[in-house]
């Protein structure tokens, strides 16, 4: 390998790197936002981080997982803090499954079906019912 591919190998896992600590602030930044459900700034940060993941592709020569297999011993580095993106990408995601979860259970708890409930609930349509639907069939009646 000649000098100046090395300079630019080394110039490139240099720049990589300092993208993936931008990447890891990112997406501890994310966390926070779901943490306090400011879903308005979480939104806005996925561009920005989609294109910082092409330039970190682009940098390191990825273009699936087995080209990243094949880089060199010295991007193992750049690989472990990939790896520890990848475990905050997760924990991001686990986090908006529960609170998906929890919304999903708290719609549920609203849509029981009692003809005594003074609870008013609104329908798909937007519009105010009773304790559920009136004269409709619930789902687990369908």
């Amino acid at each position: 390998m000649t000098t100046l591919a090395m300079d630019t190998q080394a110039s490139s896992l240099e720049q990589a790197l300092v993208l993936a600590q931008t990447l890891e602030d990112m997406l501890e930044q994310e966390f926070a936002h779901l943490k306090v459900q400011n879903l308005d700034a979480f939104e806005a940060s996925q561009a920005s981080k989609n294109e910082l993941l092409q330039q970190l592709a682009q940098l390191a020569g990825i273009h699936g997982p087995e080209s990243a297999d094949a880089l060199g011993p010295e991007w193992d580095g750049f690989k472990e803090h990939m790896a520890h993106c990848r475990d905050m990408h997760r924990r991001n995601e686990v986090l908006i499954v529960r609170k998906i979860d929890a919304i999903r259970g708290a719609l549920q708890s609203m849509q029981i079906q009692d003809p005594t409930s003074s609870v008013e609930i609104y329908d798909r349509l937007g519009k105010v019912s009773r304790g559920g639907r009136r004269g409709g069939r619930g789902y687990a009646e369908a």
